[in-house]
């Protein structure tokens, strides 16, 4: 018996070790902390799509200090609300005194937790997070008083209840990046601490109150002292969309206790579990801390802000009762519907389900379908009616838990009674009413001046960007019309969808911009024209982006250049193109073009799809090369890992996909593109005991073509796979080698869809 323990004890620890990975201790926060010229990420500390993210201020790697901690941030990069920091040097009202350095040597980060030494005072902090509550744990080197500061960010208030150890108010949104809400919005918190104080007060810009236990104003605090720094410190704060008594009964449901450990491992499970819905085999090390950062972000958005079954919803200003359906905001969705939302509707249907059924209810709270749902209400950043997209989307891969027929109401409102200018609410203008009857949004001649008041002065009509992105919406508005019997609206969403060919300059073989006489632009420049981002003819990018921008009708662009051939030819040029000028001139044009290869973008969203077009014009080989090739060169283990704005999964949820080997190119399609996997086994939970399981037989660097394919034992013929085929559980097998295949994937009759070909 005991040599036979010894034999299978190796086997034993082995299988031990294997059942207690937790995947979440690859992913490191910190990727992308430094902005390639834009935003930088955030170490955020939360749950899965929960209301409660916190993360140091400011954001930003780089930063030599950490001035506080919010209360929590209710937008993803925008939108703090409250702030605390803990310091044991004399009491002070100026929040310069309480910011301390740092040394990243000496943090951590991980979803479930961050922590780190204020060295400033030699504090260990480390900072973990529930649904609506963060838990902070301090513990002291130097055995001093110290003292907790909590400060409103805009207009609030507080009150200190002594005896129960317990902080209560509320602080007030007013604006959302720079732009003042109609609507402003209060957000409530209240806080606990587990130790007996030694002196407290309150205080504003002008005066410390000591013994002050309430006060309300704008930038207004409190502080807290203790003196017994022998022992841990421990803080409790709950945010709450209600009342300040719902923050107080997260705070007792949500972390009863004042273990940090255990609250912090139980966080860590949470997350071990939302994760694990994608297992990996194969890769480097590096890699792999890439693939679960990418999913991590990609639970960053929507967030859930039912509580206990009620939810503020400021479209409407009032308090609903959820019915059971939890409620969520926060969607970039110009950026989201491209790769987030139809990821998560595969790993996790079941919220995708509610956060779909929170657009249908937005809709009807405020009158229309929302482009930029954020908490405080819709945003109308960027362009485009892409709800459309993302319902389109789940409906046709079979989620069917929401309203469509109401859902179809307010995208068909939407796309032709408000207005389509980008930054704007409100109903349709004189520029849409010209669209609606020339299928094209008119541009400014060079030299004229604007006369539209409805145009946003820096953002400007971005004029083909909008005619391209609501052909696509069209199309998927056409496909619910088409499957709901509606064939009136089928018919006209139908030739509305095709408006993106009347951009199309045959002259010059690019996307470009008409005059209201129907005249094209001239100059016009494909890489430089447009001013600031491009925004008078595109939004961010140039034409060489935009061109490609037809999601829904690939064969129709082919068609627009003169075949596969040129297809191909300038598809190729677009990773090559030179700037024309010099680079950091080009930047002072285009500072959202990151991650620049060529003319193509990696860093901006309305590029993700493009690498992938080789698979409709019979060379599928070059969609291996060129993704593999994206994602090795711009997106990696360190700081500078993440090449443009990661919205809150828009650029992950395309890493996610690509390392995966697969690609949605058209949502509203219940099919993918094929490209080329960077792991060699890929186990993706389904739910309901269903796998998705792909193999790359032979992968590796050098091994990224693909000689044959098959799913479920039959020959894939073409670069494509349908959502049908593998949602109830299927095996995909590529075999990969060093040496591009150039016959696998190019026969005509087997090409992904295109509405040309429909």
């Amino acid at each position: 018996m005991k040599r036979l323990s010894l034999l299978f004890l190796p086997l034993l620890i082995s299988f031990t070790l294997f059942a207690q990975e937790s995947v979440v201790d690859y992913v490191n926060p910190n990727i992308g902390g430094i902005g390639h010229m834009l935003q930088p990420t955030r170490p955020l500390v939360h749950l899965p799509n929960s209301m409660m993210r916190i993360s140091k201020e400011p954001k930003g790697y780089q930063n030599q200090k950490i001035e506080h901690f919010p209360f929590s941030i209710v937008s993803h990069r925008k939108g703090t609300i409250g702030k605390f920091m803990i310091s044991q040097k004399a009491i002070s009202n100026n929040p310069k005194d309480w910011e301390s350095d740092y040394d990243h040597d000496l943090e951590e980060a991980k979803p479930y937790c961050y922590s780190v030494l204020l060295e400033d005072s030699d504090i260990e902090m480390q900072v973990t997070a529930s649904e609506h509550v963060s838990f902070s744990k301090f513990s002291f080197t130097d055995k001093a008083p110290a003292t907790l500061y909590l400060q409103t960010r805009n207009i609030g208030e507080f009150n200190i209840s002594v005896k129960d150890n317990v902080i209560k108010g509320f602080d007030m949104i007013t604006a959302v990046d720079g732009l003042d809400l109609i609507h402003p919005v209060k957000v409530y918190f209240a806080g606990k601490f587990d130790q007996k104080l030694s002196t407290y007060g309150t205080f504003d810009s002008k005066q410390i109150n000591a013994k002050n236990k309430s006060i309300s104003g704008e930038e207004v605090g409190t502080y807290l002292s203790f003196d017994n720094t022998a022992k841990d410190l421990h803080l409790k704060i709950a945010v709450s969309y209600l009342s300040t008594d719902e923050a107080e009964n997260h705070l007792n449901s949500e972390i009863p206790n004042w273990n940090f450990n255990e609250i912090s491992e139980k966080h860590k499970q949470i997350w071990n579990k939302a994760l694990s819905k994608i297992k990996i085999k194969g890769g480097s090390q590096d890699q792999k801390i890439v693939f679960y950062t990418a999913l991590y972000r990609c639970y960053e958005r929507m967030v859930n802000i039912s509580e206990n079954g009620k939810y503020f919803s400021n479209y409407d200003q009032k308090i609903h009762h959820d019915e059971g359906v939890d409620f969520f905001v926060d969607d970039w969705v110009w950026d989201t519907y491209r790769a987030t939302h139809p990821l998560m509707l595969i790993i996790d249907p079941e919220n995708q389900s509610k956060k779909i059924n929170s657009y249908v209810k937005m809709y009807e709270q405020g009158g229309w379908m929302p482009s930029f749902p954020l908490f405080t209400g819709d945003h109308t950043c960027m362009n485009g009616n892409h709800a459309a997209s993302i319902i389109t989307d789940a409906y046709f891969k079979g989620l069917h838990g929401f309203d469509i027929e109401k859902a179809f109401e307010g995208l068909k409102k939407n796309e032709l009674e408000a207005t389509m200018l980008p930054w704007k609410n409100g109903p349709a203008t004189e520029l849409d009413s010209f669209y609606h009857d020339n299928g094209f949004f008119p541009a400014l001649k060079i030299g004229e001046k604007e006369w539209v008041k409805e145009v946003h002065h820096w953002e400007k009509r971005q004029a083909v960007a909008l005619t391209l992105g609501h052909s696509y919406d069209d199309w998927c508005i056409a496909q619910l019309a088409k499957d709901l019997d509606k064939k009136d609206d089928y018919k006209l969403f139908s030739e509305k969808s095709n408006n993106y060919k009347n951009h199309f300059d045959s002259e010059i073989g690019f996307m470009a911009p008409k005059s209201a006489d129907g005249e094209w632009i001239r100059p016009f420049d494909p890489k430089l024209s447009g001013g600031l981002g491009g925004r008078a003819y595109f939004a961010e990018n140039n034409s060489w982006t935009y061109t490609w921008d037809i999601q829904h009708d690939v064969a129709g662009l082919i068609t627009l250049m003169g075949g596969n051939e040129n297809f191909n030819t300038k598809l190729d040029q677009l990773f090559v193109e030179p700037f024309g000028i010099p680079k950091w001139d080009y930047w002072d044009i285009f500072p959202d073009a990151t991650g620049l290869t060529g003319q193509f973008v990696m860093g901006n969203e309305p590029s993700l799809h493009i690498p992938y077009l080789y698979n409709y014009s019979g060379a599928p080989w070059k969609t291996q090369k060129r993704i593999r090739y994206l994602m090795d060169v711009w997106f990696t283990n360190s700081p500078f890992g993440i090449c443009g704005d990661e919205d809150g999964g828009g650029l992950s949820a395309f890493y996610v996909f690509s390392a995966m080997g697969f690609y949605p190119v058209t949502p509203g399609i219940p099919e993918y593109n094929i490209g080329s996997p960077i792991f060699e086994e890929i186990t993706i939970d389904l739910g309901n005991n269903k796998k998705l399981e792909i193999t790359a037989k032979n992968c590796s660097d050098k091994n990224k073509y693909i000689q044959s394919a098959s799913l479920n034992g039959k020959e894939l013929k073409g670069p494509y796979f349908k959502h049908a085929d593998i949602i109830n559980g299927a095996k995909l097998v590529l075999e990969m080698s060093d040496r591009p295949n150039k016959t696998w994937g190019t026969n005509p009759k087997f090409v992904p869809y295109s509405m040309s070909k429909d």
